[in-house]
């Protein structure tokens, strides 16, 4: 907990800028001068655009640097029987992802990344290896009462903020993890509340639910939203009625790293749900966001396509982790390398169209 509970998060809140107009134009110009056609680079062009307008500078530096965090935490609605796997699993994944044994962990070998794995609301006690950020023992059942309170909502933000601006300090690039069981069911929730969707559009199968195992966990998610009457323009309100511990680290992970100018590539589900409420926080935080894929998960498409974020692939995961943040990260480094040693028509001698 912070020495003045809040302070960290409306500072936060008060750093976020939009991204700079200037090299937005300067990076958009430069891009068609390089020895290409115009457009012909996709959707690569517009990341390394985005890029410059975070850092300011065209070329903006290569993102080399990279690290995930995997914000970990229980939910207490997993007693109505939303997910088949035992609770204690989350604890269990907690060991094994600090141990290097996860999906996360040999993808992010692969790309050369750091993983750090946070607790900030697992049951029991927190793994060797694991950062200490727990603000309690898993949340409450959002299908009965508030998940949390509001300032436990503030102090998980506050967690990621923090979490964000650590790393920041000795890597270029963060990428978002997660681990909890039945944090899908919340993440739906939150998908609604933020998007006005329909439960039955946004929750989906997480670890692999059968026909009724996800159709009571639409019932679950509807009647929640029933419950609370979430209002989408109080953002820390709707973390506390219906988010996880991890969804709430998140959100302010997005804001820490969107603060220090510092890009931050999105995982599936869980961080998109996160990044709706950090947007709803600060709007200027999408700036430093980028979608690293489109999880199998229906509430994922929803998500992005409210924030207005396109994902760099779509190879139909719906692990989490953070596996699909880790996977895109070579395409965000790709867009950058391009933009910058890529010869224009004029360097090269290339004749013009």
């Amino acid at each position: 907990m912070t020495p003045d509970p809040g302070r960290l998060l409306d500072d936060t809140l008060a750093a976020v800028r939009p991204a700079d107009p200037g090299a937005l134009a300067d990076a958009r110009a430069r891009q068609d001068r390089l020895t290409k056609p115009p457009g012909s680079l996709g959707a690569l062009e517009d990341v390394s655009v985005r890029l410059c307008g975070l850092s300011g500078a065209v070329p903006a530096p290569v993102p080399a640097r990279a690290v995930v965090a995997v914000f970990a935490g229980d939910h207490g609605v997993h007693a109505q029987g939303v997910s088949p796997w035992p609770q204690e699993v989350t604890q269990q994944m907690v060991a094994n992802l600090v141990g290097g044994g996860a999906a996360v962990n040999a993808f992010a070998r692969t790309v050369g990344a750091d993983v750090v794995v946070v607790d900030v609301g697992v049951r029991g006690p927190v793994a060797e290896g694991a950062l200490d950020r727990k603000v309690r023992e898993g949340t409450r059942d959002l299908s009965v009462e508030p998940a949390l309170t509001r300032a436990e909502a503030v102090q998980a933000l506050e967690a990621g903020i923090a979490v964000a601006r650590d790393l920041a300090a000795d890597h270029d690039v963060l990428l978002t993890g997660d681990m909890g069981i039945a944090n899908t069911t919340a993440s739906a929730a939150l998908v609604c509340a933020f998007t006005g969707a329909d439960p039955d559009a946004a929750t989906g199968r997480g670890t692999g639910v059968d026909d009724a195992t996800l159709a009571h966990k639409t019932a679950v998610v509807r009647s929640a939203l029933a419950r609370h009457a979430p209002d989408p323009s109080d953002p820390v309100g709707v973390l506390a009625a219906l988010g996880g511990l991890e969804h709430a680290a998140l959100a302010g992970f997005v804001l820490g790293a969107a603060a220090a100018r510092v890009p931050v590539v999105l995982d599936g589900v869980i961080a998109g749900a996160a990044a709706l409420a950090a947007a709803a926080l600060a709007p200027a935080c999408l700036d430093a966001c980028f979608a690293g894929h489109r999880s199998a998960e229906p509430g994922h498409a929803l998500a992005l396509a409210h924030l207005g974020l396109r994902p760099l692939v779509d190879l139909e995961l719906r692990l989490g982790e953070g596996t699909g943040a880790v996977l895109a990260l070579p395409l965000v480094q790709a867009a950058a390398r391009a933009l910058a040693e890529m010869a224009t028509f004029d360097s090269a001698g290339v004749s013009e169209k």
